[in-house]
């Protein structure tokens, strides 16, 4: 008995060992360089769901008249743009 528990004891150590390693490892990595300069464009849109009322603000996108967001299951309304 006291050879198994010395056995899977060792197994554990190993998989917790390669765990952790590998969430280091993950770490590591560099992160992504942002997109190139232009790719996206600063915009001022405010859009609210029509179902529960939520609101979001738009300032970033990758074209001038972006398609509007999805909530509840449906596409939110345009409200006034901010300015």
């Amino acid at each position: 008995m006291i050879v198994f528990n010395v056995i899977l004891a060792i197994i554990v150590g190993f998989a917790i060992f390669r765990i952790g390693l590998a969430m280091l490892r993950g770490l590591a990595h560099p992160t992504p360089e942002p997109p190139p300069a232009g790719e996206l464009r600063k915009v001022k849109i405010a859009y609210r769901c029509s179902i529960c009322g939520a609101e979001v603000r738009m300032t970033i996108a990758p074209d001038e008249d972006p398609q509007a967001p999805r909530h509840c299951l449906e596409d939110m309304d345009l409200m006034a743009p901010i300015e």
